[in-house]
């Protein structure tokens, strides 16, 4: 019996060791409620949408373990309520939000279905908040700090002969745009994406153009400080000598120290529109 005929056919079992679907357990999720002492006006968690997120929940593992393949409609409304032991309001508020992030699709008249898990579903919520939120730029650049030698690092036991030979041409285009006093932002760019598709990884990639696309202005403004554009290409140097030696140690060190020179530089320049706190830009 496949999953959705257990679902419409009672007895109801999954093959499934973590959260099934079964009625949401009080002493999880608060299904009445409690009388509120008014000392002052607050806001306070509306009970109606935890219980939606706790729901959602269950059935984004569900999706996501193939027990709710894509191309099959989910079971009805009436069915999840009653199998959740809850209302179908709080299914529909559940839907709705797994529709927001990607995960259901609602197609008239025929039903609601799980999406095919993508890259694109895991990444592009992520840039458009980080577009949206430009108050996020020094975490963003923290991220950078975390994430960037651990993609040198990957990168140092993966990369081969072609990726090499890729990485030293766009140093050699960077360093004949530096030495005429051009900007060098297209090469900049291009060489920190050279370096994710090196680490053989989808996600990498895909995390690594929409870093890359969020700091196209931020790169454009750093590369006309003094001896920026120098100091850039002494770090990507640094970082393929060590790739070439296969090394992820010092991979993973010199873009960590390539940051870092960066950070540094714009803190003596004072760069009028950095705030205490925010991190690199490179």
């Amino acid at each position: 019996m496949n999953p959705q005929s257990a679902l419409l056919n009672p007895p109801f079992r999954v093959c499934y060791t973590g959260p099934v679907v079964g009625p949401v357990k009080a002493q999880s999720l608060t299904s009445a409620i409690a009388p509120v002492k008014r000392r002052a006006p607050q806001i306070t968690p509306i009970r109606k949408t935890r219980l939606a997120d706790d729901i959602a929940d269950r059935i984004r593992i569900l999706i996501v373990d193939g027990t709710f393949p894509p191309g099959r409609p989910l079971p009805g409304e009436r069915v999840l309520a009653e199998r959740f032991g809850v209302s179908r309001g709080s299914i529909r508020d559940a839907f709705r939000m797994l529709e927001m992030i990607g995960l259901l699709e609602m197609r008239h008249g025929q039903g609601t279905f799980p999406r095919e898990l993508s890259v694109d579903r895991l990444v592009t919520p992520l840039a458009s908040m980080l577009t949206n939120r430009r108050d996020l730029e020094g975490e963003l650049m923290d991220v950078r700090r975390m994430f960037e030698p651990a993609v040198a690092r990957v990168a140092a036991t993966r990369i081969t002969d072609d990726d090499l030979e890729g990485l030293r041409r766009i140093l050699d285009a960077q360093r004949r745009k530096v030495k005429a006093g051009q900007s060098a932002l297209v090469e900049d760019t291009a060489f920190h994406a050279a370096l994710a598709r090196a680490t053989r990884n989808t996600v990498v990639v895909r995390i690594m153009e929409t870093l890359n696309g969020l700091l196209i202005e931020s790169r454009k403004l750093a590369l006309k400080q003094p001896s920026r554009p120098e100091r850039s290409l002494e770090g990507h140097e640094a970082v393929v000598a060590a790739l070439a030696r296969h090394d992820a140690d010092a991979a993973a060190s010199a873009m960590h120290a390539h940051i870092d020179q960066i950070a540094e530089l714009l803190e003596r320049t004072g760069r009028p529109d950095r705030r205490p706190g925010d991190g690199p830009r490179s």
